[in-house]
């Protein structure tokens, strides 16, 4: 690394953890990467060095000394979607390789410590989401997910229905207790099944197998899980006193019980015959039925992985050789513009059709004029695709010297494709969008298909209907949908009177979709399934919410000046505002229902409380324990707030004028003294 100053040091570190605490968050808790995990672990390995540079700028928060965390909240009592249980042993992940030379420094660092002869147990690095499972009396207790590695979402009814892990386990010496751990995956047969009827129900598919395995683990529906098809390998026994020397020997015991172990694992004697056992799997991997990104390499011998034992975030006894993405050289055919349903135009790239991680590639991402540019393409170019950690193809680069003398300029457009409005771009964005949104056909239709879609109203009408009702001229704006008769519904292409009938009994089924659903279906932009989640249990209503202040949004964990400022935009906008009082009328629920909200007791009953600032769990779960506990929630202080819950970097404003309406301020720690009371 060239010399850096220590003051940009200082700011590299920090962006640093924070990119990273970012993408831990899109990995583990969102389930969508917008990283490969190659390029996770350059960056984390940038952060490492600097780290070891200028020791005086780690944290003790930072990214390279904990574990990404799935957990969406921190506290059982909360009333949230699963309960959390603490870790009887630490959860902590894997260091990374990616060299032969990294991996005999690997060998070299435990030779350096032990004197015994080793072997090493080699195993696929299956794809998908960590699970730790605990048998007593040979029956399966709880399930729980990593979590941040101390403590994990039960998720035991959820594992209960994956048809490869029993419930109760049969064969001899099975220990009185014991946990093991593994992976919860989902093979590509299944994988492509749940996307293509995500497709058909216009919702948006899943980006790879281990995103769709995260989230299927999450449903609140165990039976709505259990057809998601999900397998398990298990790969790591822990206990006290278990009657095994090696490795090897624990998983071979836990096959004959019954659980699911793999069967291409092998144990070898030296670091050499690893390597060649990475090679051939680097190889033979891009026919398994299954999403591998690399080889885990454990020292087998159970009395020396005691004595190398732990970093605090990983074992000195393991490492994962992580295979590098995929990589295709191909022809750049043309370009496509595409019209997003917020207007957004993303280019994307028509390839000669090639090979990539299974699946045959013929369109990829160029993301933005920004990125074009930066990688000086041309039509007619041969062009590198990646689909590293299987995630959808993008374009890494630009083979010239294979640029012909034909390859031109693409010509990126000045005007929609579609409706011919001129393009506009924000200076803080790379995207150009249509501003034409009232008016441009595919915008009108794609906020069609998703107001109807599964996450948001959960309407029987795909992409087609849509297509058709749009063409017809019955639908332009959202309230249209529940104007529709089963006169108009029967003059679409192949529809009988039992497909209107369904369709219209979903419409009215729609009603009952709770708020925080409504307000992700109507469209704001930026505004995605989780952040309209945040501020539905924020505000607690549509009203609340078109009434909130700019600075009052920006308050809120996750909201930054780009969504802050497309709501205002939204609330703004008459149409907007005009359909919002349309389907209220229609039956749409516009705010929280307070018989939703789990109550815990009437510690706070009578109290309206406003938060501000950071806690030891998220601003939403806070929202959730407060009411679970009888109080209300507001957004601004005023003289009927009971209290100002303050936490970490408050707002000075709230303060102030707490303080000047005489409200009192409490703490995290005084609001739980008072519901432990």
């Amino acid at each position: 690394m060239a010399k850096i100053s220590k003051t940009s040091a200082k700011e590299r570190i920090e962006f640093l953890s924070k990119e990273l605490e970012r993408h831990n968050r899109n990995y583990y808790v969102m389930n969508a990467p917008t990283i490969s995990d190659f390029e996770f672990d350059l960056l984390m390995s940038e952060l490492q060095t600097l780290e070891k540079m200028f020791p005086e700028f780690a944290s003790q928060q930072s990214p390279t000394r904990h574990v990404g965390s799935d957990l969406e909240t921190s506290k059982a009592r909360n009333g949230m979607e699963f309960e959390q249980v603490a870790h009887r042993y630490p959860m902590l992940s894997l260091g990374n390789t990616y060299s032969k030379e990294e991996m005999y420094e690997f060998f070299n660092r435990i030779t350096r410590t032990v004197t015994q002869k080793i072997t090493f147990s080699c195993e696929l690095k299956f794809d998908g989401t960590a699970i730790c499972l605990t048998y007593r009396n040979g029956k399966l207790v709880h399930a729980l997910t990593r979590g941040d590695g101390t403590k994990g979402d039960d998720v035991s009814r959820n594992v209960a229905n994956i048809k490869s892990i029993p419930t109760e386990l049969h064969g001899k010496n099975i220990p009185e207790e014991f946990e093991i751990r593994g992976e919860i995956f989902m093979p590509f047969d299944a994988f492509e099944r749940l996307n293509a009827e995500k497709r058909e129900k216009g919702e948006e598919p899943f980006a790879n197998p281990r995103n769709a395995a995260s989230g299927s683990l999450k449903l609140q529906n165990p039976q709505e899980m259990k057809e998601r098809g999900l397998d398990c390998v298990l790969y790591h026994m822990l206990g006290e006193n278990l009657p095994f020397a090696t490795h090897s020997e624990a998983i071979a015991a836990a096959g004959s019980w019954g659980l699911p172990t793999s069967v291409y694992s092998e144990t070898l004697d030296t670091i050499e015959a690893a390597l060649e056992y990475i090679g051939k799997w680097d190889v033979k991997r891009k026919s398994l039925p299954f999403a591998t990104d690399g080889i885990v390499i454990k020292v087998n011998e159970l009395n020396v992985q005691r004595q190398l034992g732990m970093t605090a975030k990983s074992p000195r006894w393991a490492t994962a050789y992580k295979f590098k993405p995929e990589q295709a050289l191909t022809p750049l055919l043309s370009i496509d513009y595409q019209v997003g349903r917020t207007g957004a135009i993303t280019p994307v790239a028509n390839l000669e059709p090639v090979q990539l991680s299974g699946t045959v590639v013929k369109r990829a991402s160029l993301h933005n004029l920004d990125q074009m540019q930066l990688l000086d393409i041309h039509i007619g170019d041969y062009v590198y695709v990646e689909k590293g950690g299987e995630i959808i193809p993008k374009i890494t680069g630009v083979e010239k010297s294979r640029r012909p003398d034909s390859a031109t300029l693409p010509d990126f457009p000045a005007k929609c494709p579609d409706c011919g409005a001129f393009l506009v771009r924000d200076e803080d964005e790379a995207k150009h969008y249509c501003p034409n949104s009232d008016g441009c056909p595919t915008q009108i239709k794609g906020r069609f298909i998703h107001f109807a879609s599964r996450k948001a109203m959960d309407i029987l009408a795909g992409d087609a209907t849509m297509e058709q009702l749009f063409d017809k001229g019955y639908i332009r704006h959202l309230q249209d949908i529940y104007r529709l008769n089963k006169e108009q519904l029967m003059t679409l292409d192949g529809w009988q009177e039992k497909s209107a009938d369904n369709f219209l009994e979903s419409l009215e089924k729609s009603k009952e979709v709770p708020f925080e659903r409504v307000l992700f279906a109507i469209g704001i932009r930026h505004i995605g399934e989780q952040n309209a989640k945040m501020l539905a249990t924020h505000y607690g209503s549509i009203d609340a919410l078109m009434d909130a202040p700019r600075e009052d949004l920006l308050q809120i964990d996750g909201i930054g000046d780009a969504m802050a400022d497309s709501i205002m935009a939204f609330f703004d906008n008459p149409e907007n505002m005009a359909t919002i009082d349309e389907l209220r009328t229609r039956g749409l629920k516009f705010e929280i229902e307070e018989d939703r909200v789990r109550r815990i007791s009437d510690k706070l009953a009578g109290c309206t409380v406003v938060i501000s600032g950071n806690y030891s769990i998220s601003r939403e779960a806070m929202k959730a324990l407060i009411e679970a506990h009888g109080g209300k929630n507001s957004g601004s202080v005023s003289g009927k707030t009971t209290y100002l819950l303050a936490g970490e970097k408050s707002g000075p404003e709230k303060l102030k004028k707490a303080q000047t309406l005489g409200v009192k301020v409490i703490s995290e720690e005084d609001l739980y003294r008072m519901l432990e009371e």
